[in-house]
């Protein structure tokens, strides 16, 4: 009996504590969570009690994270320091600033700034990268969202124009490329010149994400503004978007801020 009041008693101080490590953000019905000894990852979004990101805990498969584009620069897995490392966190004038160590092999440290809009119901995070290698270098921000294989994920471009073509069915509605949920025994990815926005619906509610529109030769090379990727069977799709690729003197930062709207379903 006293080993098993005291295994409890260790779950509940492990769960007490893994729950002080988080951070929260609320606009209207919505909570978004976030973790700084996590890679600064957003853990969790709701609408009142209702998830829409992926709560899986297998490695990659969860949460919504940050990376540096173009990925040939690190390739796999994601730099320690950007995606998992501890950030340290500043609450200032309605903002959480979190702000991460200087990655060993890429020489970028990375901020992320989390406020709400209480009048356009968005929750406003802007994503900084900045340059501590001592060198001009080139860069482009890039935000991956992990949600259910389930839903319709939508955005704007010609369904022709994704590539490469004929990985996933997309369909044509309304002047918007729209792809249902499926299932297939091999991993795919897509990529896409959008309109500055991303859409992901599922089980009556609808999160949309706005961002700054790219040309077409703005992106990383190798990259796009948009781009899905499915896992193999039915486990987890990624949303993912990105901003410009750019350049920054040694010390100088890039800014690129993503607007988040969760909302019911019309």
């Amino acid at each position: 009996m006293k080993k098993t009041i005291l295994l409890s008693a260790v779950a509940m101080l492990l769960s007490s504590a893994a729950m002080a490590q988080t951070k929260e953000l609320k606009v209207g019905d919505v909570t978004m969570t976030i973790n700084p000894e996590k890679g600064a990852k957003i853990m969790s979004l709701k609408y009142q009690d209702q998830e829409v990101i992926n709560q899986s805990r297998w490695p990659e498969s969860f949460g919504s994270t940050f990376w540096t584009s173009p990925q040939k620069e690190w390739n796999w897995p994601p730099v320690p320091e950007i995606d998992k490392g501890v950030y340290q966190v500043e609450e200032k004038d309605g903002h959480l600033i979190m702000t991460g160590e200087v990655s060993e092999k890429l020489k970028y440290r990375i901020r992320k700034d989390f406020s709400t809009d209480e009048k356009d119901g968005a929750i406003v995070i802007t994503y900084s990268i900045i340059n501590e290698s001592g060198e001009e270098r080139k860069v482009a921000p890039w935000e991956i969202t992990r949600v259910p294989n389930a839903g319709v994920i939508s955005f704007e471009a010609p369904v022709e124009s994704i590539w490469p073509a004929g990985l996933m069915a997309f369909k044509a509605k309304n002047g918007m490329a729209c792809y249902e949920a499926d299932e297939a025994p091999q991993n795919r990815k897509v990529n896409a010149d959008g309109k500055g926005w991303l859409s992901y619906e599922n089980n009556g509610l609808v999160l949309t994400k706005k961002f700054a529109d790219l040309t077409p030769d703005e992106p990383a090379p190798g990259e796009a503004e948009i781009q899905v990727y499915v896992n193999r069977g039915k486990t987890y799709i990624e949303i993912e978007s990105q901003g410009a690729y750019t350049t920054l003197a040694p010390g100088k930062s890039l800014d690129w801020t993503v607007r988040w709207y969760l909302t019911k379903a019309k």
